[in-house]
């Protein structure tokens, strides 16, 4: 029974955290660090930081790859489960009874107008989120040296992202041990 309520529980949380974010999984990012680390206490900062770049660093939205790193975390498989069903149960259920209107009215100056609204509250909660990150961050002279080289091998020599995570990936466990 007791397994059932916690499972329960992650459910509820990430469809809080699906519910009330908008712009995709970066936007998320400030309210799972307030539901899960806060408010729950189920993370530490630096394992948030952790999920976050696994989340990255893996295929698919990175709202959906968190709930189910984190849900894995408390109760493994079923936890991933009804971690990944919270965070993207109130987009499908929304998208069901919301694509008819929002298909019918598309062209309502109203909506047009709320819609242009929402555009700056995810600059805001994308801001925040790498803000937040930033703060948590472990940053040393070895983030640091990785942070500009990715910089440059991004912007200068057009180096392939994956290339980049995987070869400095490989780089932080020569270097620090895994």
């Amino acid at each position: 029974m007791y397994k059932i309520l916690s499972l329960f529980k992650i459910f509820i949380a990430f469809f809080k955290i699906g519910a009330f974010s908008f712009g995709g999984g970066y936007a998320m990012l400030p309210f799972i660090e307030r539901e899960i680390i806060k408010l729950k206490g189920w993370l530490t900062y630096k394992e948030f930081l952790d999920v976050l770049a696994i989340s990255q660093a893996s295929p698919g939205p990175i709202a959906i790859n968190s709930a189910t790193f984190i849900g894995y975390k408390y109760y493994y498989i079923l936890g991933s489960i009804f971690a990944t069903l919270g965070v993207i149960s109130f987009s499908i259920i929304c998208m069901n009874i919301l694509s008819p209107a929002l298909e019918k009215y598309k062209d309502n100056k109203h909506l047009s107008k709320i819609l242009k609204f929402l555009k700056p509250i995810t600059v805001g909660f994308i801001l925040s989120s790498a803000y937040s990150t930033f703060n948590k961050s472990i940053f040393d002279l070895y983030s640091f040296m990785i942070f500009l080289l990715s910089f440059i091998l991004l912007n200068s020599k057009k180096v392939h992202p994956i290339i980049i995570i995987i070869g400095f990936g490989l780089a932080g466990t020569i270097l620090k041990g895994a």
